[in-house]
């Protein structure tokens, strides 16, 4: 874990970059051609990831989720049971935490042993492309893990809103994960079962992607799949930026108002055999408008093994993944810092011979 104690670089915050007024981003920031935002992108026509009203006929809820998580690896959810007010509240806090000073901000800033606190960057690969966007990661669940130092005090009503939106997200989370198990013909609590019961964990990362003068050249969050099991995401709804890969295509999610963005992470990828799918997502940025986004990442038990669920392997559908815990596999993240489904697709168990 040494080379996790520090950064390999200064930082630099990517919020100061952008209220600089410089007119070019630093090197640094500019992705390689095929990897910037192109006239390729899906995003003015009407392919777009499901929306499911939560208030449907259960059976109906689990058939639709089901599809979509084989199908997208992502939806949208309405009527989910989260105050609206409780949502726009959280997300105009967080907003005004990173409107607060510099020298405010400053005191909560991270490493990456743990990513928590205030961050602008991820993975400690020296002279690494950067991504054009600040963050601040919290642990939310289990409460002993939460450390209120870290949680910030200004806005004054941070702590408070931030908590009660938690538990919020964390009850719809395990709702959600019974549809999940439904849709794959399994009992409702047998993903929860894997994930270790009531030994489940919850991550916040709050997003903050400022204004950039060359938003063609960069990315606010590079393509990848979230390492979790599943991510509950709010995003600013006036302002798109969110795309998913579809059919070797980027498509720009048309955000719902109110709604949540729910993904299928990796974990759950696993623990289907592949049934459903963590989908490689990233961030487009914007020169005219700043734009927030806070990802409640919803994971296993940190140190039991996942592999797939033994209802899912079958004669003609073997094992597709080898065990691995949770721990085990975000210290390749923090490391390596996002790289598309490359550390899922390195889990994968290689297919046998077939000798004749």
């Amino acid at each position: 874990m040494d080379c996790l104690q520090d950064w390999p670089e200064p930082i630099v915050r990517v919020q100061s970059l952008s209220e600089s007024g410089a007119s070019t981003i630093p090197a640094l920031y500019i992705k390689p051609p095929n990897d910037r935002p192109s006239p390729t992108t899906i995003s003015n026509c009407h392919v777009s990831i499901p929306v499911i009203d939560m208030s449907d006929d259960p059976e109906h809820v689990a058939r639709v989720v089901g599809s979509a998580c084989r199908e997208w690896g992502f939806f949208q959810v309405v009527n989910h049971g989260v105050d609206p007010k409780l949502m726009r509240c959280a997300r105009d806090t967080w907003r005004g935490f990173f409107h607060e000073p510099m020298e405010i901000k400053q005191q909560y800033a991270n490493s990456p042993k743990t990513y928590e606190g205030y961050g602008s960057r991820l993975g400690t690969k020296k002279g690494a492309l950067l991504d054009w966007g600040d963050y601040y990661f919290l642990h939310v669940h289990p409460p002993s893990l939460i450390n209120q130092e870290k949680w910030p005090a200004l806005p004054s009503s941070l702590r408070p809103t931030t908590d009660e939106y938690a538990q919020e997200l964390l009850q719809l989370c395990r709702r959600l994960m019974r549809v999940l198990s439904k849709g794959l013909g399994l009992k409702e609590g047998r993903l929860q079962e894997a994930f270790g019961g009531d030994k489940d964990g919850a991550c916040l990362r709050v997003n903050f992607y400022p204004k950039c003068p060359q938003p063609d050249l960069t990315l606010g969050l590079s393509p990848h799949s979230d390492p979790g099991g599943m991510t509950v995401l709010q995003v600013d709804d006036h302002v798109k930026g969110l795309q998913v890969r579809k059919d070797g295509a980027w498509v720009t999610v048309q955000p719902v108002p109110d709604s949540f963005i729910i993904n299928i992470a990796d974990q759950i990828e696993v623990l289907s055999n592949g049934a459903y799918k963590s989908v490689e997502h990233r961030v487009m940025v914007s020169s005219t408008a700043e734009r927030l986004s806070m990802a409640f990442f919803y994971n296993p038990c940190s140190d039991i093994p996942l592999a797939p669920i033994p209802q899912l392997v079958m004669p003609d559908r073997p094992p597709l993944f080898q065990p691995m815990t949770f721990n085990e596999y975000r210290l390749y993240i923090r490391k390596n810092g996002p790289k598309g489904k490359s550390q899922v697709e390195s889990l994968k168990i290689a297919p046998k011979a077939v000798h004749v």
